[in-house]
């Protein structure tokens, strides 16, 4: 398996250097800082453009997080320009550059004008390929008007997000979630039910990290989505208003406001939704005798009526209490209520298949939630650019209550009613602290070391009425400390990155109700590896390397949370350890004029994986057995693949994102229980995988400046050790016009145009059962959302010396 992995690796490696693209006349290197005049913050994603003077060829760069850039373009003589939207252009026409440059500290400053006009949602480009990461900026994404972040995370390159929410990395559950860089309480419990609730209107961008460094915490083995919330970075006050409305029955508003100046930095969202989300589901089941001889047909038919009604505000501020010195408070909470009636109905044959009786199952749930989170945070700049320190520290406390009333009987027969409650009470609380420095060293060293803390208790109370097996109370106690360092350098065109991260878990998993305590205590070390080559300012290929860490929790653990239905329901597993990956990635990415292509080769190799199996209970309904679902680990899992996003833009009124990617998943291990009657049970999950999914949106500009965005997507069916998944395609489209000088728009969407967004099973389990199941969580939806945006101008002071600076902004340290 190793010298496989080593040879595709190498294959690779080498035809990406023989088919890149060769630099072209002497190569220098261009740096330099932008910063916002006044504030003195850094403007990140700034663009600095060199046109050749002679040819009218562009080339540059952009800036990162702290504002600086450093690119390499062909000696010459060049018109230079800084650009960054709703700030006035900084100029240096006609110089001559023959030798490395640092342009030193450009200034830019709002422009009054622009800003007037200019919306306070940017439209850049909605995905930015990075050979690190990809970055998916919601912008003036229709396909997320009105939505929920879930819908954010469902247009994002590289990653899907499945019928009931669940979040994956090209394909790989096991992703770690972060809110603006670090774990957020608002998550909750269930990560998938909290991005079905906070507003898509409430995110900025997302960051798509594949092969995470050291700084980064170790949990996810398929890698770190990151949500950075909407903050305002215009002086003066600006924002945002959007209601919008829908069906099934949707209606909803978000408010951000924003007052900026070189002082403080105030910044709120505030939002209210009522959202209906149909979804039904169905199970045909044949199950057989101990001598695979059928015994009966079951048709199970569900329908759920969700409905949600929520509340969510944040609001903070920046204090910049020096020139150096940025002080960051912030306060979130979020309330939702819901209903989930959910309704069931079994409809029961014989052997020969001949209907005998109809049992219906009514689980009518009520659910509130509330969530609160504090945060804090500290950076202090010191002389030397990029060499700071920062200081966080948050808390939260996260409240979820359900209540059901389950009524069970046989249609026709009203002596058969029974009725049963139950009750299911979470509470978490988590604490966070971290600090981190990074320090440059020479002209391209960089040195990073920090520490971080995660302490989190969760307690989940878990009551049936009458009294039953399945009530149980679980406690949930996780401490995370950890320690990181690394440190990178440029030589020429090669730069590398080498770090390493130390983490000491103790974890503790109660079960109450059963007196059965788990304490699993262990630490690891996280090395992380990254090399790049840069063949031009356009091309270049990374070869990086990782260790992670994916930790069970909520569900995973938790005996039962439900009990929705009464013979096939699922049971967490108190005892199931972590998974330990090591992660390869080799990428390459190219530029072109209309074209950014950026693809990878992974193998991630993971230990201890979870894998779900199937197996009798013991217990019976009406003859039925009662058919557990849980999660286990088993001893290895193999996955390999490839992908490859791309921007294309052919004309300016038409822009395409793509997204590919394959994958080859192998699984190995055993797993022996005692079933019921005593007898040793053992399943062998050896199983191959092949499949891949694709993804494109296409977006439009017709007539009357009208856009027109279409997404597509299919996933391919895919094989499991007890069954297989089947494909699944769909689309999304949606309209939208900008009117009042752009100020306002209006947009409306469709999601799931043909209503075939479902999850698709067969199972099979010999001897027990055989079943083929569809699944629907959300049925198809029609959006309208209206938008305005509205900036307020300066005092007259500073418009008035924007007016005598010729509307130029200055070059420091320019010779």
């Amino acid at each position: 398996m190793n010298k496989k992995i080593l040879i595709v690796a190498l294959t690779l490696f080498l035809s990406l250097l023989t088919f890149a693209q060769r630099p072209e006349g002497k190569k220098i290197t261009i740096s330099g800082k932008v910063i916002e005049k006044g504030s003195n913050l850094p403007l990140e994603y700034a663009t600095i453009v060199f046109e050749n003077s002679t040819t009218k060829q562009l080339s540059g760069g952009i800036t990162d997080e702290n504002g600086n850039f450093k690119f390499e373009v062909t000696a010459g003589n060049y018109n230079v320009r800084a650009e960054f939207i709703s700030f006035k252009n900084v100029i240096i026409p006609q110089k001559v550059f023959n030798a490395d440059t640092n342009l030193g500290t450009i200034q830019m400053e709002a422009d009054v004008a622009q800003l007037n006009e200019i919306e306070v949602i940017a439209e850049k480009s909605t995905v930015e390929i990075k050979l690190d990461k990809r970055v998916y900026n919601v912008g003036k994404d229709m396909m997320v008007k009105g939505g929920t972040v879930s819908d954010v995370l469902d247009n994002v390159p590289s990653v899907t997000v499945d019928a009931e929410g669940t979040v994956a990395l090209r394909g790989n559950e096991s992703v770690k979630i972060l809110i603006d860089g670090k774990p957020s309480g608002l998550a909750g419990i269930n990560i998938a039910d909290a991005l079905k609730l906070l507003p898509a209107d409430a995110v900025e961008k997302v960051e798509v990290i594949t092969n995470p460094s050291a700084r980064y915490d170790a949990e996810g083995g398929g890698g770190i989505i990151n949500i950075v919330l909407r903050k305002g970075k215009a002086n003066g006050v600006n924002g945002s208003i959007m209601v919008n409305a829908g069906d099934p029955e949707t209606y909803g508003t978000s408010v951000n406001l924003n007052k900026k100046s070189d002082s403080y930095n105030l910044f709120s969202n505030f939002g209210y939704n009522y959202r209906k989300n149909p979804g039904n589901s169905m199970v045909d089941a044949e199950y057989f005798n101990s001598d695979g001889s059928t015994s009966r047909f079951i048709k199970e038919r569900r329908t759920n009526d969700r409905l949600s009604e929520g509340y969510n505000a944040n609001f903070g501020i920046d204090l910049n209490l020096t020139n150096s010195l940025t002080w960051t408070n912030a306060l979130t909470f979020r309330e939702n209520n819901g209903e989930n009636p959910d309704n069931v109905f079994f409809y029961n044959f014989d052997a020969s298949n001949n209907p005998t009786f109809v049992r219906n199952r009514l689980n009518d749930q009520k659910s509130d939630e509330f969530s609160i989170e504090y945060s804090s945070n500290f950076t202090k700049k010191f002389k030397k650019d990029d060499h700071k320190l920062t200081v966080d520290f948050a808390t939260s406390q996260n409240r979820e209550n359900e209540q059901a009333t389950i009524y069970d009987q046989i249609l026709g027969d009203p002596a058969s009613l029974a009725t049963q409650g139950t009750t299911n009470k979470n509470n978490q609380q988590r604490n966070l602290f971290q600090t981190d420095y990074v320090l440059p060293i020479g002209k391209n060293g960089r040195f990073e070391a920090g520490y971080r803390g995660s302490f989190q208790k969760n307690l989940t109370d878990f009551v049936v009425t009458p009294v039953s097996n399945f009530s149980n109370t679980l406690e949930y106690i996780e401490n995370v400390n950890a320690l990181y360092t690394q440190y990178g350098s440029k030589i020429n065109k090669f730069s590398y990155f080498f770090g390493l991260r130390f983490e000491d878990s103790h974890i503790e998993v109660n079960s109450l109700s059963l007196d059965d305590y788990n304490t699993k205590k262990y630490n690891n070390l996280f090395p992380s590896a990254t090399f790049n080559y840069e063949f031009s300012e356009s091309s270049s290929v990374s070869l990086s390397y990782s260790k992670r860490i994916n930790r069970p929790r909520g569900r995973f653990l938790n005996p039962v949370s439900s009990l929705s239905s009464n013979i096939n329901i699922f049971q967490g597993n108190p005892d199931i350890d972590p998974s330990l990956t090591d992660a390869i990635d080799l990428g390459y990415l190219k530029r072109w004029k209309k074209l950014t292509f950026n693809t990878s080769a992974y193998i991630n190799m993971t230990t201890d994986a979870f894998q779900f199996i199937r197996k009798e209970s013991g217990l019976f309904v009406e003859g039925v057995p009662v058919i557990l679902s849980t999660p286990i680990n088993l001893s290895k899992e193999y996955r390999a693949g490839f992908e490859f996003n791309l921007n294309y833009t052919p004309y300016k009124w038409w822009r395409i994102n793509g997204n590919f990617n394959a994958f080859r998943n192998e699984t190995q291990g055993d797993y022996s229980y005692v079933d019921y009657l005593g007898n040793t049970v053992t399943q062998n999950f050896d199983n191959v995988a092949l499949t891949w999914f694709t993804r494109i949106s296409s977006k439009i500009t017709l007539p009357y400046k009208i856009d027109w965005q279409t997404n597509g997507t299919y996933n391919a069916p895919q094989t499991n050790a007890q069954g297989k998944s089947l494909g699944v395609a769909s689309m999304n489209i949606a309209f939208s016009k900008d009117f009042l000088k752009d100020k306002a728009s209006i947009s409306l969407n469709v999601s799931d145009v043909f209503n075939s967004r479902k999850r698709i099973m067969e199972t099979n389990i010999p001897n027990v059962v055989s079943s083929y199941s569809e699944m629907q969580w959300r049925e198809r939806q029609v959006m309208l959302t209206f938008t305005y945006r509205f900036n307020k101008q300066k005092n007259e002071k500073e418009r008035q010396q924007k007016r005598e600076d010729n509307g130029e902004g200055d070059f420091m340290g320019q010779p």
